[in-house]
């Protein structure tokens, strides 16, 4: 009996049915703390999807705080803009990008287990839907102004842009 056709049958069966893979490229990242003896901390990036299939991030985690979620601002009936978490989490569509920023989509860090001080740095641990988890060493930087023009130019190209606050 010979193999040889089922053989290339299974091969041409899988390079059919392979998956498209979601690239995940993280840039741009910091964190910060709200204060220095905050309690709660925030990082910010910017995700960008340099595959062919659309992704989603849908967690993070770091041993720096005890829960992390990730959140967004939404104006209430009031028009105050309040944190809500994100449970569905952010898609970061094929070819794009999601910009995580102040004031707009970002990962929120509660219950800080050390201090966010300014010149440190934060492991943090993304987990996307396809692409699966992301370690990323992310800089603490206190003084880090929002850039409104920057946000504005860099929101072509299927990024998602946030209020900045």
């Amino acid at each position: 009996m010979t193999y040889a056709p089922i053989l290339s049958s299974a091969v041409a069966l899988l390079l059919s049915v392979s998956p498209v893979f979601a690239e995940i490229v993280v840039s741009d990242a910091y964190a910060r703390a709200a204060t220095p003896s905050a309690k709660t901390g925030a990082a910010f990036m910017m995700i960008e999807n340099t595959g062919d299939a659309d992704d989603r991030l849908v967690a993070a985690q770091t041993d720096a705080a005890v829960r992390v979620e990730l959140h967004t601002h939404i104006a209430d009936e009031n028009g105050v803009m309040r944190m809500r978490e994100v449970e569905a989490g952010f898609p970061v569509p094929a070819g794009g990008m999601h910009m995580l920023q102040r004031g707009g989509d970002h990962v929120m860090m509660m219950g800080l287990t050390r201090s966010l001080n300014h010149g440190d740095s934060v492991t943090v641990t993304l987990t996307f839907e396809n692409a699966g988890d992301l370690v990323v060493e992310i800089p603490v930087d206190l003084e880090r102004q929002p850039d409104h023009g920057a946000m504005k130019h860099m929101n072509q190209g299927g990024m998602k842009q946030g209020t900045d606050g």
